[in-house]
């Protein structure tokens, strides 16, 4: 059965097992060559090449990284802030500072206690003790709730 993945507002690409298996082995290997994509499901590399170009260019792959262990770069702390605003008059402020902080690695929107969700990453408890202090001086921030990550267990997207 074809998976729907979005790409824009109203604009959804259908995925047939093909591309499912693709992605798959993406997600598994980002660096996996179109050569061992075409050997492993059976397809030309070319007919590879075509399908992952295609699903770059939908949108459905945004891009290729590196997965760090921030741990052993010296950023040892990692958290969840939930940021708690004044208004929604403040919401796209959030987002601008969040974006411009290099310690927040993550933004989400969220709804419930608050209209932010922020993952941040920082070399000790002194360091995020700081950073919540700069983000509780942004504009209509009223107050951040955090949550210490103590351990990650998964990182990948599932299809």
């Amino acid at each position: 059965m074809p998976v729907m993945a979005d790409i824009a507002e109203n604009e959804v690409v259908s995925l047939d097992q093909v591309d499912q298996d693709i992605l798959a082995m993406l997600q598994q290997d980002g660096r996996a060559s179109a050569s061992h994509i075409a050997q492993e499901i059976g397809m030309s590399i070319p007919a590879v090449t075509d399908r992952i170009k295609k699903l770059q260019e939908s949108g459905v792959i945004m891009g290729f990284t590196a997965l760090l262990d921030h741990r052993k770069m010296g950023r040892d702390v990692s958290a969840f802030i939930t940021v708690i605003s004044e208004s929604s008059a403040h919401y796209s402020d959030v987002v601008l500072q969040a974006n411009k902080t290099p310690e927040i690695v993550q933004c989400f929107t969220t709804t419930g206690n608050g209209s932010h969700v922020l993952l941040a990453v920082t070399e000790n408890t002194t360091s995020l003790e700081k950073l919540l202090r700069i983000i509780q001086g942004w504009p209509g921030v009223m107050r951040t709730e955090t949550q210490m990550i103590l351990s990650s267990y998964k990182r990948i997207n599932v299809l």
